[in-house]
């Protein structure tokens, strides 16, 4: 365990001289206490220090109350999400020297505080359009189901080229990598006034899944998302985007898909005549 003049990540702390500290103002909630409140604690920082790291400091040298979530440390769970100055950040890359002599640590926004700096996470895993699975099983073409693995990957490759009539060669853009954080619905302002709105993260997953749409009914995900709380709620902030630490880009998949839903009315119209 890290002793007291000890850096947040275990490591002797700065030679005298160039010792740096950092006032972190953190909120504070507990069931039954019936307040919120911010606790100050000053801490010891290094150049290399994160917004977690000093977090963890304070629950072992001086408030092990605290309570915040994190797992993987290299922002890929999402786990850490918080907001840091009122930035949606995740936590565990969030550098210490990017912010001032006094930091607010908050929870992310738009969802019930369970405690201290932890949300209740099932709220906006709940926005999400479970009757279209976001994760799917694929299965390599027959005549190399029982062949060398590497033909059959090549095959799937060639297959969903074929799938998608994109030339081969062509760019394409990584989509898939959402890391359910919560981060953009936390900045989002539309999600602030209406709880029903399904949020920017469930609309990006949506348009995923016309964007790669295996065993999926193109107009029944259109349908979800066209309801009066999906795509056309939004208000075209890009405070979502802005937000994503992944470039996962929810905002230009949000009217991506608002793109899908005005080209299949134009053709729903045109057919009709």
């Amino acid at each position: 365990m890290s002793t007291p003049d000890q850096s947040p990540t275990g490591q002797s702390g700065p030679h005298i001289g160039q010792t740096d500290t950092r006032r972190l103002r953190v909120f504070r909630y507990k069931r039954g206490d019936g307040r919120e409140r911010f606790d100050e604690f000053e801490v010891p920082v290094g150049p290399q220090t994160t917004v977690l790291d000093a977090l963890r400091w304070i629950q072992l040298h001086r408030d092990p109350t605290l309570t915040l979530r994190h797992s993987c440390m290299h922002a890929s769970c999402g786990t850490c999400g918080l907001q840091v100055d009122s930035r949606e950040e995740l936590a565990c890359v969030c550098a210490i020297q990017d912010h001032g002599a006094e930091i607010m640590v908050e929870p992310l926004a738009n969802l019930p505080i369970l405690t201290d700096l932890v949300v209740q996470m099932e709220g906006f895993f709940a926005r999400f359009p479970h009757e279209h699975p976001i994760i799917r099983s694929s299965e390599p073409p027959p005549d190399v189901e029982h062949g060398d693995p590497m033909e059959a990957h090549h095959a799937e490759v060639l297959l969903h080229h074929r799938h998608r009539a994109a030339p081969l060669g062509a760019d394409f853009m990584r989509l898939e990598d959402c890391i359910e954080c919560g981060l953009c619905l936390s900045a989002c302002p539309v999600a602030s006034t209406s709880h029903e709105y399904v949020g920017p993260a469930a609309l990006a997953a949506a348009e995923r899944l016309l964007e790669e749409p295996r065993g999926v009914r193109r107009d029944d995900v259109l349908a979800w998302a066209s309801r009066p709380e999906g795509v056309w709620r939004c208000h075209i902030g890009f405070e979502c985007t802005q937000a994503c630490p992944t470039d996962a880009i929810p905002a230009e998949r949000i009217m991506a898909l608002r793109r899908e839903l005005t080209f299949a009315h134009h053709g729903h119209e045109e057919r009709e005549r």
